[in-house]
């Protein structure tokens, strides 16, 4: 079974492009999901004593954390610590899961893939990327973003030229959903004839 890393920097259309290899069939375990799941649950109560007044009727109030987490960067450290076991171990049951289910190809989406050395645990890596200037626009657009927000995301991710230099595919998604749905059926068909030419 292939594990593909997917990851990429706020804005770049990871997620679309996440639907898309799952539209195409490939199962897709995505830790942003599993952190909003963990927030809501398990870590809870580990975060609010790690971050007193963060959670609010037994979940994490992601807004005040972010507050708190702008207030003093060093906190993230101490957060990643307390998740990243958890997304850990649910990612090996979803591989555990989908090798039984005979699965070929599974995505790992991880946001933070590089920055974490989630690098080491898969097999092939799939960056996706635009545009700078598209880059803005999208992450501007969405609710309560702030250039300050932003530039305090950008500052905990790998520069984009550099992701893309380490990365086995890029998927652009300047061009439209179309070009990208493209370029991940193309990715899927070529690790697929890569494995089967490997036997």
């Amino acid at each position: 079974m292939i594990r593909l890393g997917l990851t990429g920097s706020i804005g770049m259309g990871k997620s679309t492009t996440a639907k898309l290899f799952a539209d195409a069939g490939i199962p897709v375990h995505d830790a942003d999901a599993v952190v909003h799941d963990l927030y809501r649950g398990e870590a809870a109560r580990l975060i609010e004593m790690a971050f007193p007044g963060t959670t609010r009727n037994g979940a994490v109030d992601r807004q005040v954390l972010g507050e708190q987490l702008a207030q003093e960067p060093g906190g993230f450290k101490r957060l990643e610590a307390i998740v990243h076991p958890l997304v850990r171990a649910r990612e090996q049951r979803f591989l555990k899961e989908q090798q039984a289910a005979g699965a070929d190809l599974v995505i790992l989406d991880i946001p933070l893939l590089f920055e974490s050395g989630g690098a080491e645990r898969i097999d092939k890596v799939v960056v996706v990327s635009s545009d700078p200037q598209i880059q803005h626009q999208r992450v501007l657009a969405r609710p309560a973003m702030t250039e300050e927000k932003f530039r305090l995301i950008l500052s905990r991710q790998m520069p984009d030229a550099e992701k893309r230099a380490r990365a086995d595919y890029v998927v652009d998604t300047g061009n439209g959903i179309e070009a990208a749905r493209k370029q991940v059926n193309d990715i899927i068909a070529d690790l697929r004839r890569t494995k089967d030419g490997g036997r």
